[in-house]
């Protein structure tokens, strides 16, 4: 079975953010996952403008930027201007007036536009707004740490979200504690991709090409 695999960069070593970015392009992963953070939509910092665009001079492979920031419409044309053609952008609804003039915006650009889900927020919500989106994020912790835990009523929306893409045309997309039985458990159901942070791809004594191929190979 084809799904994804995003490297979520928070998580990589950044005193060797160069042969990260290399290793994890030569092993075979599909995209690099930026996490952004202004320190009010999420109590954090992450990853900076900087960092995005070295890692997007260091790849071919694509960039899934996942903004945590209020109103993303102030700052989006940084982020914009900074990728290319093919590239997602992923707000939070929830921290937009408008979200739909923010994601208009990607798409006027080329971006590919998306939408994050918190742990806390319905499908209901954003439900007006998947027909203008082509992916969809699901968190299944709250947005701002790495290495948290599973909240395991979020596997609620991923049933809904599926049943709704029979008839809009966006993808689901799977973010936060991912571990091999999730991926087994999610991946034939419909889940497109998985972000890989510290559960099963970062800090391992292993080498990310046979981690990946690892994963590939799991019994689905």
């Amino acid at each position: 079975m084809q799904f994804e695999l995003m490297a979520s960069m928070m998580c990589a070593d950044y005193r060797n953010l160069e042969k990260e970015v290399r290793e994890l392009d030569e092993a075979g992963i599909d995209s690099f996952h930026i996490d952004i953070m202004d320190g009010r939509y999420v109590p954090n910092y992450a990853m900076s403008l900087n960092d995005l665009k070295c890692i997007r001079s260091l790849t071919d492979k694509r960039l899934d930027v996942h903004l945590m920031v209020e109103h993303p419409i102030n700052t989006i044309d940084l982020f914009i201007n900074s990728l290319r053609r093919g590239d997602t952008i992923y707000i939070h609804p929830e921290a937009e007036y408008h979200p739909s003039t923010t994601l208009q915006k990607m798409i006027y650009a080329g971006i590919e536009p998306g939408i994050a889900i918190n742990p806390g927020t319905s499908v209901e919500y954003v439900y007006e707004i998947l027909g203008i989106v082509n992916k969809v994020l699901v968190m299944s912790v709250n947005p701002g740490n790495a290495g948290q835990m599973f909240l395991p009523y979020v596997g609620k929306k991923y049933d809904k979200l599926l049943k709704y893409k029979k008839y809009m045309n966006f993808d689901v997309y799977w973010d936060g504690a991912c571990n091999a039985e999730r991926i087994k458990t999610f991946a034939p159901m419909g889940v497109k991709g998985f972000v890989l942070g510290t559960t099963l791809l970062f800090g391992k004594e292993k080498p990310y090409k046979d981690i990946l191929r690892a994963i590939r190979s799991l019994d689905i």
